[in-house]
């Protein structure tokens, strides 16, 4: 799974330079074995965001991209995108957002909804159902981040809030100290990877569009 979210990646026309952190060194193996860049962090993090700062930290850049590697489905365009976003050095985060209309996920504590205001920015995030207008839809987060990378070494010195240790939700920890995350909306719906069965639903997902 690692390597096909590494290369879907690299279709990104954006990315100076890809790297895979990680404290494990199974997954430094596997990424070694199909010629990935990987660097191994501190396991001491109480975040992915933490583990991505550790690698931002030592590389000449004004954006990160922080890409997580149980997204199967990424596209490169939701790199791009948030690429983009940040152009904007008023914007310090971004993040992805699809619409869903499988109104039964809202229900679902491993899909993660969020709420934005009226000018794109995030308002809350959270496991549990969001209000929102009544609609065919809600907007569920997709797990891809992109950073300012001085706002990211910044947000890595404040402590995990309330709300993040709570919900395991690491981007309330920006939320909570009062900055704004832009919410990019995408036409692409993906499917991550929290648990064996979500395995099962991706390969179904990728067998039924191979046999449209």
């Amino acid at each position: 799974m690692i390597q096909r979210v590494y290369e879907l990646a690299r279709e990104a026309k954006f990315l100076d330079r890809l790297i895979i952190a990680t404290d494990d060194e199974k997954i430094l193996e596997a990424a070694e074995g199909f010629g990935a860049e990987v660097q191994m962090t501190s396991p001491l993090h109480n975040s992915g965001t933490e583990r991505v700062a550790e690698v931002a930290k030592e590389i000449k850049t004004s954006i990160v991209i922080n890409i997580q590697g149980d997204e199967p489905l990424l596209r490169r365009e939701m790199i791009d995108d948030l690429v983009e976003a940040l152009q904007d050095k008023a914007i310090p985060m971004a993040t992805l957002a699809a619409q869903q209309k499988d109104m039964d996920l809202l229900y679902d504590n491993n899909v993660i909804k969020v709420a934005a205001d009226r000018e794109g920015f995030a308002s809350n995030f959270s496991r549990s159902p969001l209000p929102f207008e009544t609609s065919d839809y809600f907007l569920q987060h997709i797990g891809i981040y992109g950073y300012q990378k001085e706002f990211l070494l910044a947000l890595c010195k404040i402590p995990p809030s309330k709300s993040e240790k709570t919900e395991s939700l690491e981007q309330l920890r920006a939320l909570e100290n009062g900055y704004k995350i832009k919410i990019i909306e995408t036409q692409f719906s993906t499917l991550s990877v929290d648990s064996p069965q979500d395995i099962i639903k991706v390969e179904n997902f990728l067998n039924k569009g191979a046999n449209d």
